[in-house]
């Protein structure tokens, strides 16, 4: 028999399992469920075959015996499928060529087809059955979370809501923020607004940058949302839940603008351009306060350990006792 090194069995009765062989492409048949019975009851889940050619017999021992060796890898929210393939093709030791060609034929979009969150995966698993068995176990959930919220399951519809999740993944400084970032993105479109948001640009190898005047002014994909109205084509990244909670429910708000704190890390929302503005000024001078607030520590520090090394040392006498005297002659 042939078959890839890792395969999966599905829970349920050994006819059952013996139908998915046979469906599979495995020529299976109610004799070989007769021996199977004898030799014991299949695994399920991802089973490690060892080889790609064996005997029939071995082929059922080993559906009984055999698993798969897991390794997890985790994909955070907010990183791009192109740095995702490359921890994929360190942590199992795949082709990396091979990884982005499998993600070229199964992804609906560019990005946002793998969701963010710890994966267990098969070692010995091939790139293309590998890429297959995320998109597709992303779909499934995908799919249950829409029938849940609205009833049915539409991709358009449903990566309309991974794109704005993604920028929110990227633009958020916390998970509660989210549904107000949420907000400024909906009443931008809805006012046919430009987003005019930094986090759209991170996308792809461009994910770890901090955005410069430079790449927006010199980008001309529609990630770029200072240049482009509406929503990018593509997601910018890869999505949590709660990014995609916070795209589907919004927080019922009519601001427009944001413009990060830099003294609690958050943002600062508004709904008028004077008021960002007088948040911006606002931003800035919590910045350049704890700016000034951290030079000072690191001076203080300085002089603590400045004043322990180079302490004043206390001046010797210069009447010399007949002990001292004698100690010096000793050391000559």
């Amino acid at each position: 028999m042939h078959s890839t090194k890792v395969i999966f069995l599905p829970k349920g009765t050994t006819k059952g399992i013996i139908s998915y062989l046979d469906k599979s492409g495995y020529e299976i048949n109610s004799i070989d469920s007769g021996v199977l019975r004898f030799i014991g009851y299949p695994q399920h889940g991802w089973i490690d075959l060892k080889d790609t050619k064996m005997t029939k017999g071995d082929f059922l021992y080993k559906l009984t015996t055999s698993k798969a060796a897991l390794k997890s890898v985790t994909l955070i929210p907010g990183e791009t499928s192109y740095f995702f393939l490359r921890i994929l093709q360190k942590e199992l030791n795949l082709s990396y060529d091979k990884l982005i060609k499998a993600y070229n034929k199964y992804s609906y979009k560019k990005d946002g087809n793998i969701i963010a969150q710890s994966h267990n995966l098969p070692i010995g698993m091939d790139e293309d059955h590998l890429i297959f068995y995320l998109i597709n176990y992303t779909n499934k959930k995908y799919k249950s979370y829409s029938e849940k919220i609205f009833g049915y399951y539409t991709p358009k519809k449903w990566f309309r809501y991974i794109t704005i999740a993604s920028i929110i993944q990227k633009e958020a400084a916390s998970v509660k923020e989210m549904p107000l970032v949420s907000s400024v993105i909906h009443n931008r479109l809805k006012k046919n607004m430009k987003l005019q948001m930094d986090g759209s640009l991170n996308y792809g190898k461009y994910s770890h940058k901090k955005i410069t005047y430079k790449q927006i002014r010199e980008d001309k994909s529609d990630y770029n949302t200072y240049k482009t109205k509406g929503l990018p084509s593509n997601p910018v990244c890869a999505v949590s839940f709660d990014s995609i909670k916070a795209a589907i429910f919004p927080s019922k708000t009519d601001y427009l603008y944001f413009t990060k704190d830099y003294n609690s890390g958050n943002h600062l929302f508004s709904s008028e351009y004077k008021k960002h503005i007088k948040n911006i000024k606002k931003g800035t001078n919590s910045k350049n306060k704890k700016t000034t607030k951290q030079k000072k520590k690191n001076k203080s520090q300085y002089t603590t350990k400045e004043r322990s090394i180079f302490a004043k040392q206390k001046k010797q006498s210069s009447k010399k006792s007949i002990k001292s005297l004698w100690q010096t002659v000793g050391h000559l």
